[in-house]
């Protein structure tokens, strides 16, 4: 697992995602609230808060801003009168934005990894959300190819593995719509990357719930549906998913 060294290498790595959905001027300009989980000194949730319209007289969109972080205090205290943060625990504590407004967007860079309870953290994310609300979760590997042999990292504060047939099967169970999400995983890039959204549907009991339920529901790639009709189960050979970018990834040459 590759840690970032400073809050400024973990917010260049951000933008490669921030500027991405930025090209989406209609998608952008439509948010009202967004939420940086485990912000940390709040580069990224600055990011947010400072956005502007891309015309030729660029006008502040004035996005509702939280961030909630239960180690950091506000970075900027009443620099952005658009910008709030919460010093509460991301996995079952967060209040609503302003006159009780779910969020449009959750923003969650290089923390979900300290979630001691993942599959209850997606839930309660899920409960925060407004209808068809995009969730961005970008989570460090902790098992990576190294000289041809796999190397497990275990940091300090981490206790799961996450890969992404685990995030896919703990996106879909807490409700998560995968069906149109975006995902990326590359071998030169330390993170898993998930674009998904909420569904209409509520979660299901992870200890009875099966990977044909989530199919039946169309929480899951087209390609893991197909995966799950042929093999019963999920395989990661099996996934072809897209990135922002439109661009497909067969998931089998990791």
């Amino acid at each position: 697992m590759i840690t970032f060294t400073t809050p400024q290498l973990s917010h260049e790595h951000s933008l490669h995602t921030l500027n991405a959905i930025r090209e989406y001027d209609e998608f952008i300009e439509s948010i009202g609230t967004v939420i940086d989980l485990g912000c940390g000194n709040g580069l990224d949730l600055a990011w947010w808060a400072t956005l502007t319209t891309r015309d030729d007289n660029p006008k502040p969109l004035n996005i509702a801003c939280t961030g909630v972080d239960l180690f950091q205090d506000n970075a900027w205290p009443g620099k952005y009168t658009n910008l709030v943060h919460h010093r509460v625990n991301f996995e079952n504590s967060i209040p609503l934005a302003n006159n009780n407004r779910t969020y449009d967007v959750l923003w969650c860079h290089d923390a979900f990894q300290y979630a001691l309870n993942p599959l209850d953290t997606l839930k309660h994310w899920h409960s925060i959300a407004s209808e068809g609300a995009m969730l961005l979760l970008t989570v460090p590997k902790t098992i990576l190819v190294h000289h041809r042999q796999l190397a497990y990292f275990q940091p300090n504060g981490v206790y799961h593995h996450h890969t992404m047939l685990g995030l896919i099967h703990q996106l879909a169970i807490s409700g998560w719509d995968c069906s149109g999400g975006f995902f990326k995983e590359t071998p030169d890039d330390p993170c898993i990357h998930a674009i998904v959204y909420k569904s209409a549907q509520e979660s299901v009991d992870p200890r009875t719930a099966t990977w044909y339920d989530l199919a039946e529901r169309n929480l899951l790639p087209d390609s893991g549906i197909k995966s799950v009709a042929q093999h019963g189960y999920l395989r990661q050979q099996d996934l072809v998913v897209p990135w922002l970018d439109h661009n497909l990834t067969w998931m089998g040459q990791l």
